[in-house]
């Protein structure tokens, strides 16, 4: 498939509303299709397309898909420049770098060989992230706008890991596109991946990732640092784990000296997967026991108390249509885990729900508490996680807050 930037035509140039010129100009990488004012000619997927201002300077470069209502992607915005293969190696190397006080970037050893290598538009690839898992590298696209770019793309992660496979992950809007272009989802695109669920480690803690199937891209890196916080509060502890998928918090409470920990899921496949992350860990001794039922009614009803109680669902509001009805569901859902709480009990609450702000969600689970009726305090509320970091407000997504009730 021949790349964008060199097709034979006139560059596609867009003008935008007075609104969209002040966005862009402030860092925003996103331009939707009511934004645009005119174009000169219709766009392809992938092409590289022109913004200019309303006195006809360069605002923004960026990939266009006119197959979605985000019609450009934004690359880089100011002053002019030239996206050859020394721009997009710069590009994808600067984005490594922020990850190699982390991790020690792709290095053959070390604790963790587990995280996201690029996070999309906040490392300035709009529309597409890469995880790293062991040896190999998962790479997600949101847009067809990427598909023209894949080798290029595929000939700097070769060069920068030349012993890592590549397998390639869609997001469900865009999966039909892809088949038109001869790519499908959980495609091996260079290396083999080998053994498939991966076998990767997190702070020494080996995991399991399903990187052909699994949801996201395998696992969900994004609660590193929160799984350990919940470490450090587990010793002597009876831990629940409640929408705990493959287990990730469980075993990190188990390493924390938990006295127990129960993961509870509606999922079998997830509680199967858990169980199967357990026994890659022999070393943890921890009790540890599997319950499958629905979260929201599990905790409604009788059952026994818990020292700390993780509540880590899936996202409650996908629109912005649904975010008064997540925060309500989001309080109601924190009241059932403090009612499961002992006294001294540590309530660990979480979000997902870009459609949230933090400060709704931190605010929703106080006012359950306050309603409860018993003594607590805050330890601490948290965010995004270093290696997915969020540069502009759509991006911000994940939120945490750590209560405890008095003795």
């Amino acid at each position: 498939m021949p790349d964008a930037d060199a097709a034979p035509r006139s560059r596609l140039r867009l003008r935008v509303t007075n609104a969209a010129e002040t966005w862009l100009r402030s860092g925003h990488p996103w331009l939707y299709e009511s934004s645009v004012r005119e174009q000169n000619r219709a766009g392809e997927a992938g092409e590289l397309a022109v913004v200019y201002d309303r006195r006809d300077r360069f605002l923004a470069i960026g990939l266009y898909d006119p197959h979605s209502p985000l019609r450009l992607r934004i690359l880089h915005a100011g002053s002019p420049v030239t996206l050859d293969d020394a721009w997009w190696a710069s590009r994808l190397d600067a984005a490594l770098l922020r990850r190699e006080p982390l991790f020690g970037l792709l290095s053959a050893q070390g604790e963790t060989d587990g995280y996201r290598a690029v996070n999309g538009e906040s490392d300035g690839w709009p529309g597409l992230v890469i995880d790293r898992y062991a040896g190999v590298l998962v790479l997600k696209l949101y847009t067809a706008a990427w598909f023209p770019h894949l080798p290029r793309m595929l000939a700097l992660l070769a060069e920068r890991a030349p012993y890592f496979a590549v397998v390639l992950r869609l997001s469900r809007n865009i999966q039909d596109l892809a088949r038109e272009a001869g790519l499908h989802d959980g495609q091996v695109l260079q290396g083999e991946v080998g053994q498939n669920p991966v076998v990767f480690h997190e702070s020494g803690i080996a995991f399991e990732a399903d990187v052909i199937r699994g949801q996201k891209t395998g696992f969900f890196l994004d609660q590193r640092e929160n799984r350990r916080r919940v470490q450090d509060l587990s010793r002597g502890r009876r831990v629940l784990n409640a929408f705990s998928f493959s287990g990730g918090f469980s075993l990190y409470a188990a390493r924390g000296g938990a006295a127990e920990v129960t993961s509870l899921d509606i999922s079998a496949h997830a509680l199967r997967s858990a169980e199967e992350n357990f026994a890659l860990n022999p070393g943890l001794q921890t009790p540890h026991h599997t319950v499958q039922a629905d979260v929201f009614e599990w905790l409604t009803g009788p059952g026994p108390s818990y020292d700390l109680v993780v509540l880590d669902p899936p996202s409650l509001a996908r629109r912005e249509a649904e975010r008064a009805g997540a925060i309500r569901a989001y309080g109601k859902l924190a009241a059932d885990g403090l009612r499961r709480l002992a006294p001294g009990g540590i309530l660990v609450s979480a979000s997902c729900s870009a459609h949230v702000s933090a400060e709704e969600f931190w605010d929703a689970v106080r006012a359950a508490a306050d309603r409860s009726g018993r003594p607590w305090k805050e330890l601490r509320t948290s965010r995004h996680a270093p290696d997915h970091h969020a540069s502009f407000s759509e991006a911000e997504y994940l939120k945490a807050i750590f209560l405890q009730l008095h003795t």
